[in-house]
């Protein structure tokens, strides 16, 4: 399969917008007033700080009025401090995205009850148009990659972390080399690990906004090498959709946080049945498993003759 080399990711989460910005207000530093120098030299020093900023909060960071700071933005030929901020936000979004959302919320008074029962909803509604959306036919290949891969491998950074070592954890029973590259000695440690990836191995990139470059990069690199690429990922406009075989799209919305790793997790644990469904030998591989971690297993206590089993809420200030 053809693939199309990937455009450069910033590390940093910057795009070419915030270059424009920077440039803009670079060459207007001279014929600013010197409040509005002030202004510009704190926007350069913190970009993305002020992209989180309301008019009054830049205003008051560097001693000046909501109507200076207006002046400012119009003085760089934009409209107002409003169109300012949306060109100064662009290409932060999927970062900005979580404070946006948690500033608003806080703003709207809402008991924990109402946050907690909100969150879950979210949840619910991310797994249940994630389930509407995969395509069958997908997870069957992906099935069958994982299956007739020489070697698999896992890769996530930040928290997608956790979901690679948990992916690896319940494929490891099933699979004759599984390995998370999210593991101690970073992403240099990682690429040594692909150096000898072949085109008989597998990846499985893990990567939902914000991206972290580190699994875009790799995944690049493995893909170079005739790995064949399977992209978790929310969408086809993902970094890593330009060069996967195989993209599953996991819906993550949250209210106030960048990600919901729930359907994500649903999803790895989905492919994990279905790869101990299809895979040889699975019963005894899952007895026999079983029967060797049995020594650390806690078994539960053994029911009281005549006791009545029914849930109760213990007191735990209360004594025998």
């Amino acid at each position: 399969m053809a693939r199309t080399p990937p455009a450069f990711i910033p590390s940093s989460g910057a795009s070419s917008d915030d270059e424009l910005i920077s440039a803009r207000i670079a060459a207007a530093m001279p014929t600013l007033t010197p409040i509005h120098q002030r202004m510009g030299a704190f926007v350069l020093a913190n970009l993305f700080r002020s992209a989180t900023m309301r008019i009054d909060e830049l205003a008051r960071a560097v001693g000046a009025s909501v109507a200076t700071a207006n002046r400012f933005a119009r003085a760089l030929g934009f409209d107002g401090y409003p169109a300012f901020r949306e060109a100064l936000v662009r290409g932060f979004e999927a970062t900005i995205a979580p404070v946006e959302r948690l500033r608003t919320a806080l703003e709207s008074p809402a008991s924990g009850e109402q946050v907690f029962d909100a969150s879950l909803e979210q949840a619910a509604s991310n797994l249940q148009l994630t389930r509407s959306t995969i395509d069958g036919a997908v997870a069957h290949a992906l099935v069958d990659a994982i299956l007739n891969a020489r070697r698999v491998f896992v890769l996530g950074y930040g928290a997608s972390a956790f979901l690679a070592g948990l992916m690896e954890h319940g494929l490891t029973p099933y699979c004759a080399n599984v390995q998370s590259l999210a593991l101690a000695g970073g992403p240099s440690h990682a690429a040594r690990r692909l150096f000898n990836a072949s085109p008989g191995d597998l990846l499985i990139a893990i990567a939902f906004p914000r991206y972290v470059h580190d699994t875009i990069e790799l995944a690049r690199l493995a893909a170079g090498h005739g790995v064949r690429v399977v992209a978790l990922t929310d969408s086809a406009a993902s970094p890593l959709a330009q060069f996967a075989d195989l993209i599953l799209t996991i819906r993550t919305e949250r209210r106030l946080a960048a990600n919901c790793d729930t359907a994500v997790l649903a999803v790895i644990e989905a492919l994990c049945d279905a790869v101990a469904h299809r895979a040889k030998d699975s019963v005894e591989t899952a007895s026999g498993l079983a029967q060797f971690v049995l020594p650390w297993l806690v078994r539960p206590p053994a029911p009281i003759p005549g006791a009545t089993h029914h849930a109760t809420a213990k007191n735990p200030t209360r004594k025998p």
